[in-house]
């Protein structure tokens, strides 16, 4: 695999309002610590696209890990949302979609596409508040998802599940009228070829990057310096310098960042078993699972 000089990874939030406090950026460059971006700034979705947008622009070497899922499942039934006529062919389609309805919502937000009545199908919204096309049970997983829960090496939810805590499908959404932004200019793995040199998006989990720490399952959030550390250590990293408490946010971005650099010239990660060309177009991949 080509080499990388600078790492950067991104915890995403789907969350309504201007800003987000939910939103970490942090970078690993070399072989320093990874810093966070603007510590104790808290992000707007507009900055973190303009920093993107830089990132774009300067060229840089740059390997961007986004936390929060670039697609819906579309394997499985042959679309994002059957019964639709408007239902989208491929990734760029969809995020244009999502653009389309959701122009007129402030700050990134997805109301009105979560509002057309097409799309409300598909989606749990709330306890009681279940689209007709909303899947039984836990809803529609993309192949990764599927093949991530068999080999045990992550624990996702479906992006069509708008409920509960551990629910990714607002985060994804909002990130989706980023990326119809930034693409092709940022282009993102694995829908697009790993170009000879500037940035690369890439989807990933920050849990993947926690438990191959070892950080125990169930755990997976640090939230002290010390714990932090001890995770960075596993991966080679020096300390982030933090004492005391810390925001499980800054130290999911502080540890992928450092979890990306360590894992980015193998192999592995870059040919997953079950992913297809055709897979690229429409699902996408999160990368490191392997």
């Amino acid at each position: 695999m080509r080499r990388f000089t600078h790492f950067a990874a991104l915890d995403w939030s789907g969350a309504r309002g201007p800003r987000q406090r939910g939103i970490a950026l942090a970078v690993a460059s070399g072989t320093g610590a990874p810093a966070l971006v603007r510590p104790g700034h808290i992000w707007s979705r507009a900055e973190i696209l303009a920093w993107l947008q830089d990132v774009a622009t300067s060229g840089a070497d740059m390997l961007i890990g986004f936390d929060f899922s670039a697609a819906f499942a579309f394997a499985d039934l042959g679309a994002y949302f059957p019964e639709w006529t408007d239902s989208p062919a491929d990734l760029p389609q969809l995020w244009a979609l999502v653009e389309d309805l959701a122009e007129a919502d402030p700050h990134y937000e997805i109301g009105g596409f979560l509002a057309h009545p097409q799309a409300r199908r598909h989606f749990r919204h709330a306890q009681g508040d279940v689209g007709d096309l909303f899947a039984p049970g836990a809803g529609r997983l993309r192949i990764v998802e599927q093949y991530q829960r068999a080999t045990k090496q992550a624990a996702s939810v479906s992006n069509f599940n708008l409920v509960g805590a551990a629910q990714v499908g607002k985060a994804s959404l909002s990130g989706m009228r980023l990326l119809h932004r930034l693409h092709p200019r940022l282009p993102l793995w694995p829908l697009d070829p790993v170009p000879a040199h500037g940035p690369l998006l890439v989807e990933i989990y920050t849990g993947v990057a926690a438990r191959t720490a070892g950080v125990p399952i169930g755990r997976s959030k640090i939230r002290d310096g010390t714990a932090l550390d001890t995770a960075l250590a596993a991966f080679g990293s020096p300390s982030a310098g933090f004492a005391g408490p810390i925001s499980d946010h800054a130290s999911d971005a502080l540890l992928t960042a450092a979890w990306l650099r360590a894992v980015a010239e193998d192999a592995a990660p870059w040919s997953p078993p079950p992913l297809t060309d055709t897979l690229a177009c429409t699902e996408g991949w999160t990368f490191g699972i392997i």
